[in-house]
């Protein structure tokens, strides 16, 4: 009884060794090339660029998203409420080099010049009173003034002057205008102020996460209310393009095929709507054929790894579906 069974069971692992090696690559009917593989896509770690806790999740496992689509958002109130501080200081800075660039106003410079003539009689005064004690004490010999009022008249003088001479130069730096030192420095304080307004703005709009490409959510990693940093994903996302099947194909067929070479996809679940696809990458180094192939004939055997990039328009394919690539013998 056992040698029938044994028997049955070799003839039973040898048909499964010639029907996998037969499914792996084989020539059809009409001489066409059919490969046989897996769909394959690429897919998104998808984290906050800052750090915070998370408010708000807009997406869950597979939702198809848009690029730009706005996927979660962090708590930045702290950070509009320094933006807001610092949009105010760069108000005030914007004001002040204004201020620089327009000047002093006519009123200002008006009064400036009544201060310079204020000053002018002041010291005219001053200038005629020392010499009319002078003069007096000319004619008395001495007699008639004191030498503390010729000292005080003469003290009254120099100040006079020396309060014109400020008054002078006063109005000529008014007339002038700022230093291109000054101007040139409030320009540096404003720039500086807007770049901290910037970096506070970049900040802000890191809050919120984006789908960078068109894509379908595959997990959601994190809920609101969790901590988020640029090390930790929020979601898994799956690219819905570009989609390929990737197939290997033994040395002697290497030669049939070539890049850009049109092929038709074929799966289980849609074997009547067959998906027109083309060579995109061809491996130049050899590799052992993968294990998912079992039997010992091919496990021995050196592939190269072919892709065939498809336009999945219906989004049919799936990660790891399992697909048959055919190549018209035309080609």
């Amino acid at each position: 009884m056992k040698k029938p069974l044994v028997f049955l069971a070799a003839i039973a692992v040898l048909a499964l060794a010639s029907w996998s090696g037969w499914r792996y690559s084989q020539h059809s009917d009409d001489g066409s090339l059919v490969l046989y593989g897996n769909v394959d896509i690429r897919q998104i770690a998808l984290a906050f660029d800052g750090s915070g806790r998370i408010t708000a999740l807009r997406a869950d496992e597979g939702d198809q998203v848009k690029a730009g689509e706005v996927l979660g958002q962090l708590d930045t109130q702290t950070l509009r409420l320094q933006a807001a501080q610092v949009k105010a200081q760069v108000e005030v800075q914007r004001q002040n080099l204004l201020r620089l660039h327009n000047g002093a106003r006519p009123e200002e410079i008006s009064e400036a010049r009544n201060r310079v003539a204020a000053a002018q009689a002041d010291a005219a005064r001053a200038g005629q009173d020392l010499a009319r004690l002078q003069s007096i004490a000319t004619h008395t010999q001495g007699r008639g003034v004191s030498a503390q009022d010729l000292d005080r008249a003469r003290s009254s003088l120099q100040v006079a002057r020396a309060t014109l001479a400020q008054q002078q130069d006063a109005l000529r730096l008014m007339e002038l205008g700022p230093r291109k030192e000054e101007v040139d420095g409030a320009k540096a304080q404003l720039a500086a102020s807007q770049a901290q307004l910037a970096v506070l703005q970049h900040e802000i709009d890191e809050g919120e996460l984006k789908a960078p490409a068109d894509a379908v959510v595959r997990s959601r990693l994190l809920e609101p209310g969790d901590m988020a940093t640029p090390q930790k994903a929020v979601f898994t996302l799956a690219l819905t393009q570009p989609k390929w099947v990737r197939v290997y194909v033994s040395e002697p067929k290497l030669g049939k095929i070539k890049p850009g070479m049109a092929a038709r996809v074929y799966t289980d679940s849609h074997p009547d709507q067959p998906i027109d696809g083309k060579v995109g990458y061809i491996s130049s180094v050899a590799e052992f054929t993968p294990k998912s192939v079992q039997t010992e004939e091919l496990r021995t055997s050196l592939v190269y790894e072919v892709r065939v990039l498809v336009q999945d328009s219906n989004n049919v394919l799936r990660l790891g579906q399992p697909a048959t690539v055919r190549f018209p013998a035309a080609q």
